[in-house]
């Protein structure tokens, strides 16, 4: 069933809770006051190579209708807090549809996705929508499992996420929307406390009806990781 728009054996080690498993045990910190941003799954959909977008850019094409949101924030040093110029976010999530581009021949190539660097500050800013929860494909191995299992296939809504900074440990990671009904039933098992987020009504911006502030925490290539 996998294909060159859908890995589905990532797809069959989220619903068994592999993939979870494997991030929790490779990238649990050292406790402390304040921690790097909790790290979760890649996900079946990510694409390599996005374009490459100046801040302020929005990632959403050709769809008007949705939930359109204003999402800044900065990307930080955890132990210093310290801004982190230059940092890399890629990031990626579906259409009101709930489907990824590749998965929909009525959107344009990489819509939804791009990459962003941060300024001088730390600051990122950019144009996205508020995600929509979504089922995952219950056509091949995954969808049959979760039958078997009596388990719905149901995703929150969230958008992925890679951080990159020279000198600091990537992240990958998920946000997802604090009121969407399966943050605490995710097929996935994704869902994290540190990764909720408030998407907030927004006047006054005519590109966006939505908010979402979001600082990142990274941790230095010599951060200690707990046995």
């Amino acid at each position: 069933m996998s294909n060159a728009t859908r890995n589905e054996g990532q797809l069959v080690c989220d619903v068994v809770g592999l993939e979870p498993l494997v991030d929790e045990i490779t990238n649990r910190t050292e406790s402390s006051a304040s921690e790097p941003t909790e790290t979760t799954g890649l996900g079946p959909f990510y694409r390599a190579n996005a374009p490459i977008m100046r801040m302020g850019d929005s990632i959403v094409h050709g769809i008007p209708h949705g939930d359109h949101t204003f999402m800044h924030g900065r990307v930080i040093d955890f132990q210093t807090g310290t801004p982190i110029e230059g940092a890399e976010l890629d990031l990626w999530h579906t259409a009101p549809n709930g489907l990824y581009e590749q998965q929909d021949p009525n959107q344009v190539d990489f819509n939804l996705r791009g990459r962003f660097f941060t300024g001088k500050d730390g600051e990122y800013a950019l144009y996205c929508l508020r995600p929509t929860a979504y089922p995952i494909p219950d056509d091949g191995p995954a969808g049959k499992l979760l039958k078997l299992l009596d388990r719905h296939p149901m995703r929150p809504g969230h958008i992925h996420f890679i951080l990159r900074a020279p000198g600091y440990k990537s992240i990958t990671t998920q946000l997802f929307d604090r009121n969407c009904r399966y943050v605490t039933d995710d097929a996935a098992f994704a869902t994290k406390q540190d990764l909720l987020v408030d998407f907030v009504p927004l006047e006054g911006d005519p590109q966006a009806g939505f908010e979402l502030k979001y600082d990142f925490r990274m941790a230095t290539l010599e951060s200690k990781q707990r046995i």
